[in-house]
């Protein structure tokens, strides 16, 4: 009997994938330019696919950007999975599948496989619960969210701290300070242990809602339990004392540049960002020719489209002519998108975003540079 190592992997919605075969075979890894041809293969070869790789043919249809197409796929798979020997569906099909549907707001069909599940000789895990749950919270799919919890608990399956971390940021997110609070307090009295992150997620979400003092309670609770904050910790009270205390937020800024080992130029497109969001462009420009000048940080687009849309806002001609010699020295040509958002930001009428279109096209070379 042959035996067949199977890889599969996508780029954009080309499935790929490489294939090795041993047993009396030359044991060559053989690239293969679409997943389907090395699931053929495996077939045609006198081999036998089994679970693991219809999961990876399954993940890796789910990568692919027509996700109707994709899920319509997957489920057929999935439905031959169960009339195929050794190739029956295990816990981990499911878990794929379901986290697919929810992130794909298909509550039907959620709910369809899971009754599939607990019909079948899996038995949900943690990674069952957590992966719906992460899914349904990302989609602001709250009351869903709560059921997955309500299901993990009837099943027996404990909550741990990824669990609690994804109630946290979703009540967050949808401003259910005092579900979120709850949840806090559900964590403390457990086993489980926070972690910054969660701490972390707490104070952007208050700091979102600009209640300021809340968001600096939990960041006094982080040392108070013996946690040591970390750079997103300092990141997410830029942003939050951004909202309304921008002398603040700079002292945060100016603290990290001072003890920090490794910076992060996360940090400095934050503090950027509170100054183009406060209508400060001097302030923001001031900032960016300090940072190019000391090489602490590797300038990237973001930080360019950024302050381009800033500039371009309060019409600073003068700031806008110097960030586009700044890019020129960088290397990086601004392409039509680039231009076009900067006007979309400025309010400018299509006629006026046709015409720039023109002139960019007319100026810009044929292999531009994407931003």
């Amino acid at each position: 009997m042959h035996t067949y190592v199977c890889t599969l992997c996508y780029s954009g919605d080309c499935i790929t994938g490489t294939s090795r075969m041993g047993d009396g075979c030359d044991g060559k890894e053989r690239s293969n330019p679409n997943g389907n041809v090395v699931f053929s293969e495996i077939r045609n070869s006198g081999c036998r696919p089994d679970t693991s790789v219809y999961n990876s043919l399954i993940t890796a249809h789910l990568h692919s950007k027509d996700k109707s197409k994709a899920l319509s796929k997957a489920l057929g798979y999935f439905e031959k999975m169960k009339v195929t020997e050794r190739c029956k569906p295990s816990i981990v099909t499911y878990n794929i599948l379901l986290r697919a549907f929810a992130q794909a707001k298909n509550v039907a069909q959620v709910e369809a496989l899971f009754k599939d599940l607990e019909e079948s000789i899996c038995t949900p895990d943690i990674y069952t619960f957590n992966g719906m749950m992460d899914a349904y919270g990302k989609n602001g799919m709250v009351g869903e969210m709560e059921g997955v919890l309500a299901r993990m608990k009837s099943n027996q399956v404990k909550p741990d701290i990824i669990t609690y971390n994804l109630l946290i940021d979703s009540y967050g997110r949808k401003q259910k300070f005092e579900k979120m609070e709850q949840v806090l307090k559900s964590l403390l009295r457990s086993k489980e242990r926070p972690t910054v992150s969660t701490f972390n997620s707490m104070i952007t979400n208050y700091g979102k809602a600009r209640l300021r003092d809340k968001a600096e309670t939990v960041f006094h609770k982080i040392t108070d339990m013996g946690y040591a904050p970390n750079f997103i910790t300092y990141e997410c009270m830029i942003t939050m004392y951004g909202c309304d205390c921008v002398s603040k937020a700079r002292r945060i800024y100016d603290n990290m540049i001072e003890t920090e080992k490794h910076l992060k130029v996360s940090t400095l497109n934050d503090m950027l960002n509170v100054y183009c969001l406060n209508s400060l462009p001097i302030e923001a420009d001031k900032l960016f020719e300090t940072a190019c000048n000391s090489g602490m940080f590797r300038i990237d687009s973001s930080m360019y489209k950024l302050l381009y849309k800033s500039y371009t806002k309060a019409n600073m001609t003068d700031l806008i002519q110097k960030l586009l010699k700044h890019m020129d020295r960088g290397g990086i040509v601004p392409n039509k998108r680039f231009f076009l958002e900067a006007l979309g930001a400025l309010g400018s009428s299509q006629a006026d975003q046709d015409a720039i279109t023109a002139k960019v096209n007319s100026n810009m070379p044929v292999n531009m540079t994407k931003i």
